[in-house]
């Protein structure tokens, strides 16, 4: 009786000996996440994605496995992000009289807001004493992940809290966009959508392609941006200080 219940223990350790199990596990954390943000009726505040990664991190805690275990099966999904990054250049083009015709707002505004979405968090955290390696992997929360990952790397910080940033960034950015948007009575999808993709990376971008076509395009330009700006700016900014 005790040799079967060892060998069902190690099931688990067995299943994601290949890198199936992860990635049948988190595109099925997906798909239930998408599921039940449509039940409960698109909240903000509760994306798909965070649906997910509360559904992956519990089927982790109660299966006898670790994270390195999934990690090291849904490493082969982290090489779709390059081209799945690349291929937003698609609704960019798609949109590009629009975006010609406001170039000059949108260089001025950029620069500002890519610093500030870097900034507030790591002055908050170095306020209350938070040690470098934590600063680091703050510094990259409002980029894209491929290259937020390549920054926290080269400035020494953490890829785990650099991941748990990433989506409570873009979880907080999409909710306080729609939330300042009604309440400023602004209804223009390409103010909405840049905002959402300067202050929500990835998540932002999603969430205005779901609001129009436009929305997303604009988003997909202030996301892009974004990453570009701070990947240059940021290593030179923080070996000034660090």
């Amino acid at each position: 009786m005790n040799e079967w219940l060892d060998r069902l223990s190690q099931l688990p350790q067995q299943w994601f000996e290949s890198p199936i199990a992860a990635i049948a596990l988190t595109l099925g954390a997906y798909f239930f996440g998408v599921r039940l943000f449509k039940l409960l009726r698109r909240p903000t505040w509760c994306p798909p994605m965070l649906i997910a990664a509360i559904g992956i991190a519990t089927v982790i805690a109660l299966l006898p496995i670790g994270i390195d275990d999934y990690n090291r099966g849904a490493s082969w999904l982290m090489l779709l992000l390059g081209p799945a990054t690349v291929a937003l250049a698609v609704p960019l083009y798609q949109q590009l009289p629009q975006i010609r015709a406001l170039w000059k707002p949108i260089l001025m505004t950029l620069p500002l807001s890519a610093t500030l979405a870097a900034c507030y968090a790591v002055l908050i955290a170095a306020i209350m004493g938070a040690p470098q390696d934590v600063l680091a992997s703050l510094a990259p929360k409002s980029v894209t992940s491929p290259i937020a990952l390549s920054l926290a790397e080269e400035l020494g910080g953490s890829r785990a809290l650099l991941m748990g940033a990433l989506l409570t960034t873009g979880v907080t950015a999409i909710f306080g966009v729609e939330w300042l948007s009604r309440m400023l009575r602004i209804r223009d999808p390409r103010l909405i959508g840049l905002a959402l993709g300067i202050n929500g990376h990835a998540l932002g971008t999603v969430r205005a392609f779901e609001i129009s076509g436009v929305a997303g395009a604009f988003a997909s330009l202030g996301m892009s941006l974004t990453g570009a700006f701070t990947a240059i700016v940021l290593p030179l900014v923080w070996h000034l200080f660090y």
